[in-house]
């Protein structure tokens, strides 16, 4: 599986050594890297479809990233799509009104027929990525005009997406960022003062707590603002699944 890292602050706060530990894992996580950072007031997304310890730019990009109040990245396994950077997240797209809504995902989509249609509008061809233009697509046709307008979509969306998927995911839309998990223990926090780190694995000796289950949460500025629909879309693996893993020391 791919691992994912978020952290929302209400002040911007070094972070290179937790995305020194997190791009550490890419051992396990060959097929590629991305970050989305901010830079200078615009939203950045720097990738690359190789595995993030053997890269020859991530640790020059970690280094000269400036203090951050809200950051993702993630490191890919690759379960659907090739290797290639189109397949590297994140994703990021804007939507009629001009936010940009960034998107990793840590999962596989099995029930989702809503996505198919985006096979031939896609740049690369992972499910992920069709989530963002699913996702997108909706924002468009409500149009809402408040923050808590965006959740509820976003809410429904992810709802109705987790029936049956793995669906561990980040979404930014310039204000809000949105954190899902349902897949038991796939997802922890780190909450201190007035910020909070999410992460696949526990990242250090910190208060890591699992985070909750099958419910969406939206936050800003190191706080939660909005709680979502609370559904009962637990995600077990299979069998294979579980063997897949395994056999690549997941």
């Amino acid at each position: 599986m791919c691992e994912l890292f978020g952290f929302t602050s209400a002040h911007e706060t070094d972070i290179r050594e937790y995305l020194k530990i997190f791009f550490s894992h890419g051992i396990h996580h060959p097929h590629g890297w991305g970050l989305m950072r901010e830079n200078h007031g615009s939203t950045e997304i720097l990738k690359e479809a190789v595995s993030s310890v053997e890269s020859n730019k991530i640790y020059g990009i970690i280094e000269e990233t400036l203090p951050q109040k809200t950051t993702l990245a993630h490191i890919r396994l690759a379960t659907v799509g090739s290797v290639k950077t189109e397949n590297c997240h994140p994703y990021i797209q804007k939507d009629y009104s001009g936010r940009c809504w960034t998107l990793i995902h840590n999962g596989t989509i099995y029930s989702g027929k809503q996505l198919m249609k985006y096979l031939y509008t896609q740049t690369g061809d992972t499910d992920s990525e069709r989530i963002s233009f699913a996702l997108l697509d909706e924002i468009n046709e409500k149009q809402p005009k408040t923050a808590k307008q965006r959740f509820d979509i976003v809410d429904n969306f992810v709802v109705s997406l987790s029936k049956r998927n793995k669906l561990n995911l980040m979404i930014y839309d310039g204000e809000l960022l949105y954190v899902h998990q349902n897949m038991l223990d796939t997802l922890h926090y780190k909450s201190e003062n007035d910020r909070i780190v999410f992460s696949t694995k526990p990242m250090d000796n910190g208060n890591w707590k699992s985070y909750p289950m099958t419910q969406l949460y939206a936050f800003n500025a190191g706080k939660k603002v909005f709680e979502g629909i609370k559904h009962e879309h637990i995600f077990v693996p299979a069998l294979d699944y579980i063997t897949e893993m395994d056999a690549m020391n997941i």
